[in-house]
């Protein structure tokens, strides 16, 4: 399992994906895929394409590992060491497993404490069911150790189940491995079949009652889905049919239309016409009494005139009579 910064691999671009928040993993993923496309890196394109979407409890997992690695570094390191006190205890040797448990259970419940502010701050809630799935996914990478199957810490898609028996017979001490009493051969004939207790039942009932859940909720949205894009097919059926049937209509209405627009442009143009024709004509008039009120201006200057001589005539036969 890749525990450090030099173990993650050169393709960082990969990482950053897993970094991103759930709504922006998908459309970085297809991003990431077209160019590493144009750069004909086919291959890993394909790769890129392919990488799921993770759900929200491996999401939280993976921001644990890029955010806190101390402290999912003490965790991977409390897994490694509860081991070593099994197998030293299994084999016959002291071993202080209650003191590695214990360390063990302070990492995860830590872990888990961090899981909750990742959730509130991204979502506003820290719902219980996938604080339960982040802490088995925690107890399962833990228990893998350096076993080559492990899941890669920081690029998980989904929940991680416990390693299987073939990867727990490791803590099986073989012969040679050093003194081991009747006693302890009794206890390993029976622990090479371990039934599972009660409460690795309980998660794995509850991850698969979860995952069950998860199905049965995308299959109703998928259904939601389909019921509303049903509904729009019917209603844009129904409002071509309208609209087909509206065309002819438009189409005559458009023709009338255009026939009344040209009946008005003809009487617009007779009334032009008619304006410019009166315009003259009310010109012509202007220039008319314009022309009148000359003359008759002159002829009222003109009677003054003579009203003046006519005065001064009478004053002179006036002046004359005069003895």
């Amino acid at each position: 399992m890749p525990r450090g910064e030099g173990q993650r691999g050169p393709d960082d671009e990969v990482d950053a994906l897993f970094r991103l928040s759930p709504p922006d993993f998908t459309a970085a993923r297809n991003n990431l895929a077209a160019r590493l496309l144009k750069q004909g890196r086919k291959d890993e394109a394909a790769r890129v394409q392919s990488l799921p979407k993770p759900s929200i409890s491996a999401w939280t997992v993976n921001q644990l590992f890029w955010r806190h690695r101390g402290a999912f570094e003490q965790l991977l390191s409390a897994g490694s060491g509860f081991r070593r006190t099994q197998s030293a205890r299994l084999s016959g040797r002291a071993a202080d497993v209650r003191g590695s448990l214990n360390e063990l259970r302070n990492t995860l419940s830590e872990l888990s404490r961090l899981a909750v502010d990742i959730l509130q701050t991204s979502s506003g809630r820290a719902p219980a069911g996938v604080i339960r799935r982040v802490t088995a996914t925690l107890e399962a990478l833990a228990s893998y150790e350096s076993v080559p199957s492990a899941p890669r810490a920081g690029r998980l898609v989904d929940d991680v189940d416990p390693p299987g028996f073939d990867a727990l017979t490791a803590l099986v001490p073989r012969a040679g491995d050093g003194p081991r009493d009747r006693r302890s051969s009794r206890v390993l004939d029976f622990q090479k079949t371990p039934p599972p207790t009660s409460r690795t039942r309980a998660d794995v009932d509850s991850r698969r009652a979860q995952r069950q859940h998860d199905q049965e909720r995308r299959q109703e949205q998928r259904r939601r889905q389909l019921a509303t894009a049903i509904l729009a097919r019917r209603k844009a059926s129904r409002a071509l049919a309208a609209a087909k049937k509206a065309a002819p209509l438009a189409q005559a209405a458009l023709k009338k239309a255009a026939m009344q627009a040209k009946d008005a442009e003809r009487e617009m143009l007779r009334a032009e016409r008619r304006l410019q024709m009166f315009a003259r004509r009310a010109d012509a008039v202007r220039q008319r009494a314009r022309t009148l009120a000359a003359t008759g201006q002159g002829a009222a200057q003109a009677v003054v005139e003579a009203e003046v001589a006519l005065r001064r005539a009478e004053r002179t036969i006036e002046d004359l009579r005069k003895p």
